[in-house]
């Protein structure tokens, strides 16, 4: 259902800046069913591939170096592409990747391996928690440098969520938190273009031509759409007014085309999928098998929560996707493949 929505979404919300650019307004729409049926391909896949194979050993290795060599190598001058100020992609031709994608599912098995060897010792906070600390850090180290404050969002939340499930005592998580606020503090305040989100969070009125016109044009499309929408097709904010408006604010332009109702229908449709992830990783007997489980679920859904909660105004403006939903192709074949192996878990664990 939320690939339908994102189909039908994609096409409404960019298909005048698509006639202007391409000179066809379906032109978004027919690359993002080409990523779709290329995630179908690959769901089915991983889905009837034993996921016991991702927590062997060499193969948790090989995937955390391919994951890092690429999400590290957007880095590097001429091979990362820098998009709207940020390095977070790899293009060759008319082909990108997004390495961070893969980064958040490859540091997923890391953790699941992780916690499933380390058992009870997880309760020690030296040789239990300081070296996922360690693995976390580099991979958040990497995001922060791209910059990337969605994905180190993503991570940080997933880990923490992870250790605690996995049997990490709760004292040394809030400790960790509370001794980490002091350096995020710093990162945001010695960066201007952290300032000015923050200050375009507490006041977007305060500079609405600048750092406070994309919340702003998000505003407007969900006050515009009310309950019912203005009905599909009929956004106005989506005609050059609203940025990011088929990727990052597609959510805007739901609410503004469907409304009250059709925001509240996606927002269920992210709980059904954490009430089910959470379901499978319950009925599930192995410690590996039970920690990707939630791992993959939280992946989705924090991803999907966070990404309302910016559009929305919740949280200061980030560039996230919401999974499943917004157009690009990196994103969702990398969460399709990940809900495959959601799906053989659930197959073995039913």
């Amino acid at each position: 259902m939320l690939l339908i929505i994102s189909v039908v979404m994609v096409y409404s919300s960019s298909s005048v800046v698509a006639l202007t650019s391409y000179d066809d307004s379906a032109y978004f729409m027919k690359r993002q069913i080409l990523w779709v049926l290329i995630g179908f391909a690959l769901m089915s896949i991983t889905m009837h591939v034993d996921h016991h194979l991702l927590s062997d050993r060499r193969a948790v290795l090989a995937i955390l170096i391919i994951s890092l060599v690429l999400f590290a190598g957007t880095l590097l001058p001429g091979i990362g592409t820098t998009i709207n100020g940020s390095r977070r992609w790899l293009r060759y031709g008319i082909l990108s990747f997004q390495p961070s994608e893969f980064a958040k599912f490859a540091f997923i098995v890391y953790m699941s391996y992780y916690i499933a060897k380390k058992g009870e010792r997880l309760y020690d906070f030296m040789n239990g928690l300081v070296p996922s600390y360690v693995m976390c850090g580099v991979f958040l180290a990497i995001a922060a440098m791209q910059p990337d404050f969605g994905s180190a969002l993503t991570i940080a939340g997933v880990t923490f969520v992870m250790l605690f499930v996995g049997g990490a005592r709760v004292i040394h998580l809030i400790g960790t938190a509370t001794v980490l606020i002091p350096f995020v503090y710093i990162g945001v305040t010695h960066s201007a273009y952290r300032l000015r989100r923050i200050f375009s969070y507490l006041d977007p009125w305060a500079d609405p031509q600048g750092a406070g016109h994309q919340i702003i044009q998000s505003y407007l499309a969900f006050g515009s759409g009310g309950i019912f929408g203005r009905g599909l097709g009929e956004g106005r904010q989506k005609l050059l007014f609203l940025p990011e408006r088929h990727s990052d604010f597609i959510y805007a332009v739901i609410g503004e085309e469907l409304g009250l109702i059709g925001t509240i229908a996606v927002l269920v449709l992210f709980l059904i999928i954490l009430w089910r992830g959470i379901r499978i990783a319950l009925y599930t007997d192995e410690q590996f098998s039970r920690m990707l489980a939630i791992g993959i679920t939280l992946l989705i859904c924090v991803q999907g929560m966070i990404n309302m909660a910016v559009v929305t105004g919740l949280l200061p403006t980030k560039g996230i996707a919401l999974p499943l939903v917004s157009y690009g192709g990196s994103s969702l074949v990398i969460t399709m493949g990940a809900m495959g192996v959601l799906l053989n878990i659930s197959k073995e664990s039913s």
